[in-house]
C-alpha cells in the first residue's frame, strides 16, 4: 500500500547514483528541491558517505543495505515530520538499484508515491560490459566518452584509481540484473525519463520498464545524451515535483 504524504507534508527523494559514482553527483539538488522536495543521496556501502563501510558483495547483499539505510532515513524523518512521503530516482545503473531498493522499503514502511527512472533499460536488456577483461586506460577513455565524469577526476591518477574500482564493481553487479531483477515487479508508479541522444538507453527501450509495474507510468522524453538529466538538474526536478508532490494533493497511488 502506498502510505500518500500529508498535505503539506514534504516528499524524501532519496537519489541512486550512476556507476563509478556516489550521491557527491547529487549534492547540488538538495537546494533545489526545497522546501518540499528534500532530496537525499544514497550512497552503497563503502563508497561515498559509507565509505568506511564494507562493500556489499553482489545484487542481492547491496539491496538489502541500501533499503536498510533509506528505511532507517525515512522513519527517523518521520518522526520529526510526521506525514513525510517518499519517492526514489535513479539514473543509469542507479535506475535499477533504487527501484529494486524501492521495493524493499516498500515492504517495511509502504510503497512510494513515484519511483523515477532515468537513462536506463530494463533488466532484460541489460548485459555486463565485460570491463573486468579491458585495460584501465580503455575504461577511463569509456568514461571520458560517456561525459559523466570530471575532467578533473579522470586526469588525477588517485581519483581515477578509486573510479576504476567503483565502475569494474558496479559493472561486476550490473551483470547479475538481467537474471536477478527480471522479475522486478511493483506497483506504485513509475516516471521514465528518457533523452532522445541517448545511445545507451534510447527512449524506446526505456518506456519498456512500464512492464515492472502493475500502476500507470508517465513518460518524459528530453533532449540531449545519457547525462542530459543530471546535467540539468533544475528541469529534472521540476518534472519530478509535477508527480511525486501531486500525490499530496490528488492523492494519486
Amino acid at each position: 500500500m502506498t502510505v500518500r504524504p500529508a498535505a503539506g507534508a514534504p516528499v524524501l527523494l532519496y537519489c541512486f547514483p550512476h556507476a563509478g559514482a556516489t550521491s557527491l553527483v547529487y549534492r547540488s539538488w538538495q537546494p533545489l528541491g526545497e522546501p518540499h522536495l528534500l532530496v537525499r543521496g544514497v550512497d552503497a556501502p563503502g563508497r561515498g558517505t559509507r565509505r568506511r563501510e564494507p562493500r556489499a558483495p553482489g545484487y542481492h547483499a547491496l539491496v538489502r543495505s541500501m533499503a536498510a539505510q533509506v528505511a532507517a532515513d525515512l522513519l527517523a524523518c518521520r518522526e520529526r515530520v510526521p506525514g513525510a512521503g517518499w519517492a526514489v530516482f535513479g539514473h543509469s545503473f542507479g535506475a535499477t538499484t533504487g527501484l529494486a531498493v524501492a521495493a524493499a522499503v516498500a515492504e517495511r514502511v509502504g510503497a512510494p508515491v513515484r519511483a523515477v527512472l532515468s537513462g536506463a533499460v530494463p533488466p532484460r536488456f541489460q548485459r555486463a560490459g565485460g570491463l573486468a577483461s579491458l585495460p584501465d586506460d580503455e575504461v577511463l577513455a569509456r568514461a571520458a566518452a560517456d561525459g559523466g565524469t570530471p575532467p578533473a577526476v579522470l586526469a588525477d591518477p588517485t581519483m581515477s584509481r578509486i573510479l576504476l574500482r567503483m565502475l569494474r564493481e558496479d559493472d561486476a553487479v550490473r551483470g547479475e540484473f538481467a537474471e536477478e531483477a527480471a522479475g522486478l515487479r511493483v506497483d506504485f508508479p513509475l516516471t521514465l525519463i528518457a533523452a532522445r541522444q541517448d545511445v545507451h538507453a534510447p527512449p524506446e527501450k526505456v518506456w519498456a520498464w512500464s512492464a515492472h509495474s502493475s500502476a500507470p507510468s508517465r513518460r518524459v522524453e528530453i533532449g540531449g545524451g545519457h547525462f542530459a538529466a543530471v546535467r540539468r538538474p533544475g528541469d529534472t526536478l521540476a518534472a519530478v515535483a509535477d508527480d511525486v508532490l501531486a500525490a499530496s494533493v490528488t492523492g494519486e497511488g
